[in-house]
């Protein structure tokens, strides 16, 4: 019998979930009203306290059915707002990826599961090249003017199934050219206030390059110097979300040793390593948990994380941005701010976007119901439970459309094509839309010739 009363052979997996963690729970409730999946779905087993309750009766080998926790925790969004809530500190974050991982074991996959799934993660999401051609292609897809005409097409649908749905809200790409001028390097004029690596990302580097370019404008307007992180690579946080903690080990140290080599070649250091996408920065500043018990990388990565600002930091704490004076017609200037659960719930950034968006003139920020609930984007989550995700998207809609904003202000990629999804099934199209905190700064500055 193994500790947790289990039998060897047949509780193996169980060893991996993180049992001690379970017992700071006092089953309070406090989590409750926090959960967007107790929300929609009414089920005790898809709350917080359920989930850790499911865990801890699976570590005793009490649990007959280990299908029963999959679907709890398969169908959890990991937004983690249920540990801001806590009054008792209960570290869900790691018994939701506890559980993850030791799902990996346990469930059947089939082959070609497993290929697409490690194909996507080893070789796709890692590499640059892939995903820049990818990203070139989507462009010529997008210039030829063909996707109207797919749309309607029940093959395109089938093929894409819930990825169609986002299809037509992916931002329009530079082409191949403009993404190859635009400078990589962005040097204020006078001292620099700082120096910056830039984290680009995977999907942000490929799908949002020009909310990344602005990131970097931005930052530089603010008396920073910056570049983009050399030889940075995917952050990992979809690896680790779905228990594939081996490869999301891999990727993290790629980062660090990055970041080390950069920080070695810059005169005085890097001061910070800057993102723009909430997911992201969450993974980033998790580095020294993920490497903890690797006596090689526990230091190394911690230091990296204590580097770690989401880009609304070093933007409110730099120089004035050089926002224009404007007039705006009546009612174009209202805005409301959509959070990242990541970004809020680890991060703990929260009031740095805010202070941004009313700082500049003529906006007015209208905030939300419920504003530190999820939008039920969660990763790929809205990809692989697209029901229950719109389920939860209709909840946040609701709140969006009583705040009467045009503009909806987010700061992480899936976010922002998910609140774009959301504006289009409440036939708002074209009255409202959503756009990505960096951009929305940078549309608000008058840009001088001699800061490009």
């Amino acid at each position: 019998m193994n500790k947790h009363g289990g039998d060897d052979d047949a509780q193996a997996w169980t060893r991996l979930l993180a049992y001690e963690e379970t017992f700071q729970c006092v089953q309070c409730g406090y989590c409750l009203p926090a959960c967007p999946t107790y929300e929609t779905m009414g089920k005790e087993t898809h709350s917080p306290r359920g989930r850790i309750n499911l865990v801890k009766w699976a570590a005793e080998g009490k649990l007959t059915d280990w299908r029963l926790l999959a679907d709890s925790i398969d169908n959890c969004l990991g937004c983690r707002a249920c540990e801001t809530a806590c009054p008792t500190g209960v570290r869900y974050g790691a018994i939701f990826e506890s559980a993850k991982h030791a799902l990996q074991y346990k469930r059947p996959q089939s082959l070609v599961g497993k290929a697409v799934q490690r194909g996507l993660f080893a070789h796709v999401f890692p590499r640059k090249r892939v995903l820049r051609t990818l990203a070139n292609a989507t462009w010529l897809y997008q210039k030829s003017g063909i996707g109207p005409k797919l749309r309607g097409s029940r093959i395109w649908r089938q093929t894409l199934g819930p990825l169609g749905a986002f299809e037509p809200h992916l931002p329009a790409l530079p082409s191949p050219r403009e993404r190859a001028l635009r400078p990589k390097r962005r040097t204020p004029q006078g001292e620099a206030h700082g120096r910056a690596a830039f984290f680009a990302g995977c999907l942000m580097d490929a799908l949002f390059e020009r909310t990344n370019d602005n990131s970097m404008r931005l930052l530089q307007a603010t008396g920073c110097e910056v570049a983009p992180l050399a030889g940075g690579t995917c952050c990992g946080a979809l690896h680790a979300h779905a228990g594939d903690f081996l490869l999301a080990r891999e990727l993290a140290k790629r980062n660090i040793a990055a970041f080390e080599e950069m920080n070695a070649s810059a005169s005085g250091g890097i001061d910070y390593i800057v993102n723009n996408a909430g997911g992201c920065g969450a993974m980033l500043v998790e580095y020294g948990h993920l490497l903890r018990e690797e006596p090689e990388w526990a230091e190394r990565a911690s230091a990296f994380s204590s580097k770690v600002r989401d880009i609304s930091q070093v933007l409110a704490a730099g120089g004035p941005l050089p926002f224009r004076e404007r007039k705006p017609e009546q009612g174009t200037n209202i805005v409301t701010y959509q959070r990242s659960c990541h970004m809020t719930n680890v991060q703990k950034v929260t009031s740095e976007p805010v202070r941004l968006l009313q700082s500049i003139p003529g906006v007015e920020l209208r905030e939300m119901k419920e504003k530190d609930k999820c939008c039920g984007s969660a990763g790929i989550y809205n990809l692989v439970h697209h029901r229950e995700a719109m389920d939860i998207l209709d909840v946040k809609m609701a709140h969006v459309r009583n705040t009467g904003a045009v503009t909806v202000v987010t700061t992480n990629p899936g976010c922002l094509l998910q609140m774009q999804m959301g504006i289009s099934r409440e036939g708002m199209d074209g009255r409202m839309r959503a756009v990505h905190l960096a951009d929305y700064l940078a549309d608000a500055c008058e840009w001088s010739t001699s800061s490009e």
